[in-house]
């Protein structure tokens, strides 16, 4: 504001001297009639004494101002008058009226100043002052240098489309041309038409017209369908990309990260970053080609209109840089808080059984419809700005067309061009102003798109931290596990570990059962034996190795997992089965699923083995998705088998046969967490862990004996049986 009124300031002192000035050369130009050069010296003279009086009062201005941007401002008025006449010597031979110039007048200098105005203000606009900040810092360079990389790296991944680029970069060129010729003929068949008529002449001009038409619009979609093309294919590679580093991160990664971000990431940004190329890349050169060509040919009509025009260019720029910064701005707002929309439908589907037991359904549409309402709010706010911008774009627009009608009928009375070249002019002029705001507009979405891609690249060259670069893969594995001093902390809760110095041995052909109250650390050794993590101080060792150097399809053969609450994807059981096994039998998954006890009730099913199991397992009862998830496992064959509370949700038979298939393997190492009594006294070794440590292990007779933890825990137990209450599942 300060600034605003500093420049107001310094404008008014400027008029101030030039009427003064004008009117005392009016009085001594009877006088004295310089020579032309010697009247141009004094031309710059004169703007060299404005130069020194604005400077000087810039200089009793406060410190506070950013008074780099008003010197600028200053030169380039001072700078006008003198340019001007220097230009008007040198191409036309008109020397200066009187020693002050011709723009001393009231009038003239005030439009002048206007003009340089709104030219200082496009440049300010378009190229803010950063240069002293860019010489103290290197922020600005850097960041440019990034953005610049990561369009050039966009610009890498289209290179399987080239085919489709070249050929839709050459009709684009041709529908350039083609378009370009349109309203010159226009032209041409209204002079014809005004003047003498001609057949020969009309029909020429019409054939013409219809071939340049024809071949603007065969070029124009030949080239919009090879650009949309080339878009989906490098959409497709992007997102499959994506895709593919995401799944290879850590599962701490998937904590700490919401899945409306991920979504966002491989649905939105995606489409944004291959727009970089495929779409803007070709607005861009379409614009600019254009322009250009537009421009060749409005000077050849007048040149004296085509500088009349450049008066709407910087008002075009300036309003779309503002509009712009406030779209972009809207429109990531609006990106985030459709993600914070997602999170929330996203919850309530994962959840539907939980808002159906808790009877929430009305909370949890309240608490969407409010996400919602804040998407709304934003776009309107979007789309009003929008508005307004159309608004003055159409204003401005219709005062550039009555100036030109206006100047246009003069330089037709004056015999400088027809009418038939004004309407040419006029379609040219029109074009033009809408090739300039788009290539100024194209900037910013291209500015867009890579800010959409920086978050893909976040994402595309983050390494997990727990790494899967072993190489090691030893032809026998006896799986004996050891953890040694084994300190973790979540990465959602890095300052309350969940292990403490833990030390853990699995023996191969030995059962380990883990046992304690509920969040004592049961499952986080399941998962770093898992590698889902990598302990913070200390290392887990597989037959004396540490785990994290063994390769990683190997390790995960060779280490099985069945989950408390199994995982099943949409589709058949038999790929259920051999999830991750590729041209597996059929007659391997039977023989797993006849050890889970699953064979005889999916051989009741319609289909059999080819049984749709729905969306996560919908399909399937409880104890049918734990039995097939043990099918799962034990199809691998597993050195090293990981039982959670996997017989929570079988019957007595299937928990018998299940039994039985592990006691078939004697050099299988098991872990089993569980919270049956019968499981646990079964066990070779129980290990009681509470708050991330190791209380006791031991057999079940050698722990009852001390009458410990472990006692205590059984007798709790033992009371819970008697009553008949035979899931325990709230302590082992």
């Amino acid at each position: 504001m300060q600034g605003a009124k500093a420049y107001a300031a310094a404008v008014c002192l400027d008029l101030v001297v030039c009427c003064v000035l004008h009117y005392g050369a009016a009085l001594l130009s009877p006088l004295h009639s310089p020579k032309a050069l010697e009247s141009l010296a004094q031309v710059w003279v004169f703007a060299g004494i404005r130069w020194a009086i604005l400077r000087l009062f810039c200089a009793l201005l406060p410190r506070l101002l950013d008074k780099a941007v008003l010197h600028r401002c200053v030169a380039a008025i001072c700078l006008l008058g003198p340019v001007y006449e220097s230009g008007l010597l040198v191409l036309l031979g008109m020397h200066p009226e009187n020693w002050i110039g011709s723009l001393s007048s009231p009038g003239k200098t005030l439009v002048a100043t206007a003009a340089t105005a709104i030219a200082c203000l496009f440049w300010e606009v378009s190229f803010p002052d950063s240069y002293q900040e860019t010489c103290t810092t290197s922020n600005g360079q850097e960041t440019k240098k990034r953005q610049k990389a990561m369009f050039m790296r966009v610009i890498r991944y289209s290179r399987p489309d080239a085919l489709f680029l070249c050929a839709a970069f050459l009709f684009l060129a041709l529908a350039v041309i083609c378009e370009m010729f349109i309203p010159y003929y226009t032209g041409k068949v209204i002079d014809i038409l005004g003047s003498h008529y001609q057949p020969s002449s009309f029909v020429s001009a019409i054939f013409y017209m219809g071939l340049f038409s024809m071949g603007s619009s065969l070029s124009a979609g030949l080239r919009g369908g090879l650009f949309m093309c080339t878009h989906s294919r490098l959409n497709k590679r992007v997102r499959v990309m994506l895709f593919q580093a995401l799944v290879k991160q850590e599962i701490g990664f998937f904590e700490v990260t919401k899945t409306g971000d991920l979504t966002s990431r491989l649905s939105t940004d995606t489409t944004l970053m291959s727009q970089s190329v495929a779409m803007n890349v070709n607005v861009l050169l379409r614009s600019l080609i254009k322009a250009v060509g537009i421009l060749s040919l409005m000077v050849s009509l007048s040149w004296k209109l085509t500088v009349v025009t450049f008066i709407e260019a910087p008002l075009i720029a300036i309003s779309q840089k503002i509009y712009n910064t406030h779209y972009e701005r809207l429109s990531k707002e609006v990106q985030d808080s459709i993600a914070r929309a997602n999170d929330v439908a996203g919850e309530g589907v994962a959840g539907i059984r939980t808002v159906r037991s808790f009877n929430t359904e009305c909370s949890e549409s309240r608490r969407y419809d409010d996400r919602l309402m804040d998407t709304h709010n934003l776009k309107t706010h979007r789309d009003s700005v929008r508005a307004v911008y159309l608004l003055i774009r159409r204003l401005m627009s219709l005062g550039m067309q009555a100036l030109m009608l206006y100047y246009g009928r003069q330089l037709i009375k004056g015999g400088q061009m027809s009418t038939g070249n004004l309407v040419s002019f006029i379609l040219y002029q029109g074009d033009l102003g809408s090739y300039v705001m788009t290539l100024v507009y194209i900037y910013g979405d291209m500015l867009n798109s890579v800010g959409a891609a920086a978050k893909v690249f976040e994402y595309l060259d983050r390494k997990p931290e727990v790494s899967v670069e072993g190489s090691l893969q030893p032809e026998k594995l006896r799986g004996h596990v050891c953890f040694r001093d084994v300190t973790f902390s979540y990465p959602t809760r890095p300052d309350r570990p969940a292990l403490k110095g833990l030390s853990v041995e699995l023996k191969p052909g030995h059962m380990t059962a883990l046992v304690g109250t509920s969040g004592g650390g049961k499952s986080t050794c399941v998962s770093l034996l898992e590698r889902f993590y990598h302990p913070q101080e200390g290392e887990i060792l597989l037959d004396g190795q540490p785990l994290h150097l063994y390769q990683h399809q190997y390790l995960h053969s060779k280490v099985a997992m069945v989950g408390q609450e199994p995982v099943l994807f949409s589709g058949s059981i038999r790929d259920n089965i051999a999830y991750g096994l590729a041209d597996c039998p059929l007659e391997m998954v039977q023989d797993a699923a006849r050890k889970a006890n699953a064979h005889d009730f999916i051989s009741r099913l319609e289909h059999g083995y080819d049984t749709d199991v729905g969306e996560r397992g919908s399909q399937l009862s409880g104890g049918q998705k734990q039995r097939i998830a043990i099918s799962r496992a034990l199809i691998r064959q597993p050195q090293v088998l990981i039982l959670d509370e996997v017989t929570s949700c079988l019957d007595t038979e299937s928990e018998y046969v299940v039994q039985q298939a592990l006691a078939s393997s004697p050099s299988q190492t098991l872990l089993v967490i569980a919270h049956r009594l019968k499981t646990v006294e079964k066990a070779d070794q129980i290990i009681v862990i509470d708050k991330g440590a190791v209380l006791e292990q031991g057999t079940h007779q050698e722990l009852m004996e001390r009458k410990g933890h472990y006692y205590r825990l059984k007798e709790r137990l033992f009371t819970e049986d008697t009553n008949g209450q035979g899931d325990q599942s709230s302590e082992m």
